[in-house]
C-alpha cells in the first residue's frame, strides 16, 4: 500500500534538496536544475512544510542543510536514482517484457550471456538485464526477478534452479609453465594468485591432491577477471572455474598447471525468493535452461517456477 500522499513529496523538490546538498550552495543547484535561486528556495521550503521538519538554516544569502536534511537528502538520492533506472529499463524494453538479473561477472560473461543469446533470439518479446552481484543480497530490497549465486545451496528463502557444478584447475602464462601439467607438490615453488570470495580455495584444492600445505600466501584479487588477468601476466598460478579457464586457453593466453579439473560440492545456481509470483519471462528462462542446457542437473527443482 503506497502512503497517503500527504508523506510523498514532489519529484521536483526531492531534487533541489539532492542537488543542494552534494553541490553545497541553492546557487550551484539552481544552475544545475535550470531554475532560479528562489525557485530552489521555494522547492527546499516547501519540502520543509510538508515534512514538518526543519532540514535547511538560512546563513544570510546562503541556505545550510541541517543533519536532518543531509540524511533525508541521502534517501532522496537513492530514490531518485532507483525512479532513473526504472525508467531506463522500462525505456529500453518498451513494449516488451523485462528480466533483471544479478549476476556474477566471470560467470555471467564467459557462461550465461552466450546462453542469454540463444534465449533472447528464441524470445525476441523479452529484454534481459543484467547487474553484477558479487554476494548474495536482500531480493526485498533490490529490484531483481532473479540471480545468478555459488555455493552449497543452502540460502534461506528462495527457489533455485543448479546451472552449473564448478571444476576448477590451476592455471598460468604458457611462459610460466614452458614443461606443461606438473605433478601438484610443484605448484608450491610458484607465486599463487587467491579470490577474496574463495577463502582456502588454495588449501582446499592442495587437501584433494593430498598434498600437505600450511599458510599459503599471494596476491589476493575481488575478482576472477582481475586475477585470470594477473595469470596471463605471469604474476603466479590462478585456481580457475572451468569456463574462465576455457577462454583463456583458447586464446593461448593460459595453460594448464596440472592434469585434470577438479570438480567440487559447490555450484551455481539461479535462484528467485521463494512465496514471490513467478514473472512471465522468467518462467520461461527457467523452462528454457532446463530444456536446452545439457549441463543443468536434472535433480534442480527448476519446475517451481512454472
Amino acid at each position: 500500500m503506497i502512503a497517503p500522499r500527504r508523506f510523498l513529496p514532489s519529484v521536483s523538490s526531492l531534487l533541489a534538496l539532492e542537488a543542494v546538498e552534494r553541490l553545497g550552495s541553492a546557487t550551484l543547484a539552481a544552475g544545475e536544475l535550470s531554475l532560479t535561486h528562489s525557485a530552489i528556495s521555494r522547492q527546499l521550503r516547501h519540502l520543509e512544510d510538508q515534512i514538518g521538519v526543519t532540514l535547511f538554516e538560512r546563513t544570510g544569502r546562503a541556505l545550510v542543510l541541517t543533519p536532518a536534511g543531509r540524511d533525508y537528502a541521502a534517501t532522496a538520492r537513492g530514490y531518485l536514482q532507483d525512479l532513473a533506472r526504472s525508467s531506463l529499463k522500462l525505456r529500453a524494453a518498451g513494449a516488451r517484457m523485462s528480466l533483471n538479473l544479478a549476476v556474477l561477472p566471470a560467470f555471467g560473461s564467459h557462461w550465461l550471456l552466450p546462453r542469454l543469446k540463444a534465449f533472447t533470439d528464441a524470445h525476441p518479446e523479452v529484454t534481459v538485464n543484467l547487474s553484477t552481484r558479487l554476494a548474495s543480497f536482500d531480493f526485498a530490497r533490490e529490484p531483481f526477478d532473479a540471480a545468478v549465486h555459488f555455493g552449497t545451496g543452502d540460502w534461506q528463502g528462495v527457489d533455485y534452479l543448479e546451472l552449473m557444478r564448478e571444476r576448477v584447475i590451476p592455471a598460468g602464462a604458457p611462459s610460466l609453465l614452458p614443461e606443461g601439467p606438473l605433478p601438484p607438490e610443484r605448484l608450491l615453488t610458484f607465486p599463487l594468485l587467491h579470490l577474496e570470495s574463495r577463502p582456502g580455495a588454495w588449501e582446499d584444492w592442495f587437501a584433494r591432491r593430498k598434498v600437505p600445505v600450511d599458510r599459503l600466501r599471494g596476491m589476493l584479487f575481488d575478482t576472477f577477471a582481475h586475477m585470470s588477468e594477473a595469470a596471463a601476466l605471469g604474476f603466479g598460478l590462478a585456481l580457475l572455474p572451468s569456463f574462465l579457464f576455457e577462454a583463456e586457453a583458447e586464446r593461448g593466453r593460459l595453460v594448464a598447471a596440472v592434469e585434470g579439473f577438479e570438480t567440487l560440492e559447490a555450484s551455481y545456481s539461479l535462484v528467485w525468493p521463494k512465496g514471490r509470483v513467478v514473472s512471465r519471462p522468467l518462467g520461461m528462462l527457467v523452462e528454457w535452461l532446463g530444456r536446452n542446457d545439457s549441463e543443468i542437473d536434472p535433480r534442480s527443482n527448476f519446475t517451481n517456477a512454472l
